[in-house]
């Protein structure tokens, strides 16, 4: 299975608590670009990896 397969989409909800921060301090990092996420109808969706890449600290 490749990586791309197992990466999990996560909704707004999920992110957050994942990240343990607060839904406009992660609207925030959206915004300026250091978290990647799709606008999808209301809500944002991110995969697991890029709020993994974001912990690590990586530049996009």
């Amino acid at each position: 299975m490749s990586e791309m397969e197992k990466d999990q989409v996560l909704t707004t909800g999920d992110a957050i608590e994942y990240l343990k921060i607060s839904k406009p301090t992660f609207l925030k990092y959206i915004r300026l670009g250091r978290i990647r996420a799709i606008k999808a109808g209301k809500g944002w969706r991110i995969l697991q990896s890029e709020l993994l890449r974001f912990l690590k600290g990586e530049e996009n």
